[in-house]
């Protein structure tokens, strides 16, 4: 007997070949570096815009249309900065759209999850025919209801208000759909041993369904932060008060008065970017947990 064996048995721990580290896959394969490096490359493909802007809103006025291209300017400036904060109300316009973001992301989650709850765990009649209703929703583009959407906000005298920004931003059928699929994956058990010892469905859908879904609540609560913040289109539209306009539709409206002046430009994006690079930095865990858990990381 060689030591390495019992009864024919090999011993565990002992070498199963050379390069194989004990029957192991290698940590560090070349499919593994390929990714790795691809992954490298798109980051930094991504970065390279936002670096750009970044260097060109600390660039001196007249140094921003030199055909040269020079990442870094004779001196690092914030003039660009004091400048668009100056030509606009920034304050006003951050809070604006602060507000509107968080209301939106309160009420979407709320009435989605609650719709998704309905869809996933209730019987009535007519529940196929309206869920199809909601997932056809998802094929509309968002244009196309900007038309009936303003005249009804304008029957509601919602025009320049908060309201007529955050409402028609409140329905949104793909989170609908995320949560369906997430809450059709609770298990049935936890809720019918609540039925048993008394709960009621509203009782179950607070206690102990909202709390088993955090990741994915966190996730469409992200989401849906992060593109209210950025939407232009309809807070364009349904506000003309200065003081109501949002912070992406207030920095368009004092960038007619730079003209071809990038750094302006570049400053105004950046700070409007800021806020976002923040919220995704302290999230992201919440953001790849919450993917995961709605089932549709791999599809």
């Amino acid at each position: 007997m060689d030591g390495t064996t019992v009864a024919g048995a090999p011993v565990p721990g002992a070498a199963a070949g050379p390069g194989t580290g004990g029957g192991r896959t290698p940590r560090w394969t070349r499919g593994r570096i390929a990714l790795l490096a691809l992954a490298l490359l798109l980051a930094v493909a991504w970065l390279l815009p936002l670096a750009w802007a970044v260097a060109t809103s600390l660039k001196p006025v007249s140094e921003t249309t030199k055909t040269t291209l020079e990442w870094v300017g004779s001196t690092i400036t914030f003039e660009a900065y004091g400048e668009v904060w100056a030509s606009g109300d920034l304050a006003r316009w951050m809070f604006n759209s602060a507000y509107i973001a968080v209301m939106t992301t309160l009420l979407t989650v709320t009435t989605c999850a609650m719709a998704a709850y309905g869809f996933a765990r209730t019987e009535f009649r007519g529940r196929r025919v309206l869920y199809g209703i909601v997932l056809a929703g998802i094929m509309v583009p968002p244009q196309v209801l900007i038309a009936p959407l303003f005249a009804e906000m304008v029957r509601l005298r919602l025009v320049d208000t908060y309201w007529g920004v955050i409402l028609p931003q409140v329905a949104v059928p793909a989170m609908v759909f995320i949560l369906v699929k997430f809450f059709q994956g609770v298990p049935r058990e936890l809720e019918e041993a609540a039925f048993c010892d008394g709960a009621g469905r509203w009782r179950v859908f607070w206690q102990i369904v909202l709390p088993l879904s955090r990741p994915v609540l966190a996730a469409v609560a992200i989401f849906t932060f992060i593109s209210t913040w950025n939407n232009f289109l309809w807070p364009f539209l349904v506000t003309t008060d200065p003081a109501g306009m949002t912070l992406p539709v207030g920095l368009v409206n004092v960038q007619s008065t730079y003209g071809v002046r990038y750094a302006q430009v570049m400053a105004s994006l950046v700070i409007a970017g800021l806020p976002l690079l923040v919220v995704f930095a302290i999230f992201q865990r919440q953001i790849v947990r919450g993917v995961a858990h709605t089932g549709l990381a791999g599809q």
